[in-house]
C-alpha cells in the first residue's frame, strides 16, 4: 500500500498525530508539509510559550450554576491560543467549554485534556510536551461534586483511534490502494467496545453529580462526502470511510447518552459546509496541515465557538 510521501506513514504521523495519548507527537504537531516537503519544527516551545501567555479563566458568577467540562482534545482545543491549566493537556481559553460558560454565566471547571480516553475519566493521565514529562493530571471525574449542575463530555475518539487511522490513510498518490480494507474491521470492533466504556463513564458522572444535567457531544463533520483530494490527502473511498467511522461512533454516543438520561448534541448536521475541505474562512476543523492556530484534524477557534453556540442553543443560552 502506497502512502503519503514515498509510502512513509510514520512521517505522516509526525505531521498529524495529535492528542492520541502516546507522547508529545500524539498531542502537538511537530512538522508541516510545505510543497510536498517536511519542515521540522519545535512545537513544544510554542506550546510552552502559549501557556505562559494564557492565564487561568476567571469563573463567572456561581449563581448561574457549577459547570464541569470533561473530555479529550476535541473539547480541550490544543494549539488554540491561549493555553490554560496543565500544559500537557493543551487546554485553550477559547475551547467550547469556556465559550459556553460565558454564554451561560456559569462557574466553569475545565478538566478536558488532549489524549484522554474513557479510562482517564477514573484514572490519572500522564502528559508530556516536546518529549518532556509535564506530570500527571487527576482523573477527570474527580472534578465533579454533588453541587455540579452541568456536565459536558466529549470522549471516544482516542478509544476508537480515529486520528491515528486518518494519518495512516493519507496519500498523495492517486493510484494508491484505499486504506478502508486495512482498518474497517478494527474500527468496527473498537467502536463496539467503546459503548460499555462510555456507559460506565456516564454512570460515574451521575453517581458523583446526581443533580447535574449531562450533555454529551458527538464529533463533527471532518471531511465532506468523497473528500477533496489532494487538498486533503485522502482518497474518496477513504474520506467516506473515515467520516462514516465518526458517524458510527456518534451513533454509539447518542445511544448511550439517551439510555442514561443525558442530552446528546449532534455536531455533524450544523458542521455541514464547514469541514476541512472548505476555505479557511469557513472551516471549523483543520485538515492535515492547519491554516489556523489549531491542531491538525481538530476544531479551530471558530469551530469551538460554533460548537458552544450549538450547545448553548439546546440549553437555551
Amino acid at each position: 500500500m502506497k502512502r503519503l510521501f514515498n509510502g512513509r506513514p510514520s512521517t505522516v504521523r509526525a505531521v498529524t498525530r495529535v492528542a492520541a495519548g502516546r507522547g508529545v507527537r500524539d498531542r502537538f504537531v511537530r512538522d508541516r508539509v510545505v510543497r510536498g516537503r517536511f519542515v521540522r519544527g519545535t512545537v513544544g516551545a510554542i506550546v510552552l510559550a502559549g501557556a505562559a501567555l494564557g492565564g487561568t479563566a476567571v469563573p463567572a458568577a456561581a449563581a448561574a450554576g457549577e459547570y464541569v467540562a470533561l473530555g479529550d482534545s476535541m473539547a480541550s482545543g490544543p494549539l488554540i491560543p491561549n493555553i490554560t491549566g496543565p500544559v500537557g493537556c493543551g487546554r485553550s481559553t477559547h475551547n467550547y467549554a469556556h465559550e459556553l460558560a460565558s454564554r451561560l454565566g456559569a462557574a466553569l471547571r475545565d478538566v478536558t485534556c488532549s489524549g484522554a480516553k474513557t479510562t482517564h475519566m477514573t484514572q490519572p493521565q500522564s502528559t508530556s510536551v516536546g518529549g518532556v514529562d509535564t506530570g500527571t493530571v487527576p482523573p477527570q471525574l474527580d472534578a465533579l461534586t454533588a453541587s455540579t449542575t452541568l456536565v459536558t463530555l466529549t470522549i471516544g475518539g482516542n478509544d476508537v483511534g480515529l486520528v491515528g487511522i486518518a494519518q495512516d490513510c493519507a496519500t498523495l498518490d492517486p493510484t494508491a490502494t484505499p486504506c478502508k480494507g486495512e482498518f474497517e474491521d478494527q474500527v468496527a470492533q473498537r467502536t463496539r467496545d467503546f459503548g460499555p466504556k462510555l456507559s460506565a463513564v456516564l454512570d460515574g458522572i451521575r453517581a458523583r453529580s446526581p443533580k447535574a444535567r449531562i450533555v454529551v457531544t458527538g464529533y463533527g463533520l471532518y471531511i465532506k462526502q468523497n473528500g477533496c483530494w489532494p487538498v486533503q490527502p485522502v482518497l474518496p473511498t477513504d474520506a467516506n470511510f473515515l467520516q462514516g467511522s465518526v458517524n458510527a461512533m456518534n451513533d454509539v454516543i447518542r445511544r448511550e447518552t439517551t439510555a442514561h438520561g443525558g442530552t446528546y448534541i449532534d455536531l455533524v448536521t450544523p458542521s455541514a459546509g464547514h469541514d476541512a475541505c472548505q476555505s479557511a474562512s469557513k472551516r471549523w476543523v483543520e485538515g492535515y496541515v492547519p491554516v489556523h492556530s489549531a491542531a491538525p484534524l481538530h476544531p479551530n477557534a471558530q469551530g469551538e465557538a460554533a460548537y458552544a453556540a450549538v450547545i448553548g442553543g439546546v440549553l437555551g443560552a
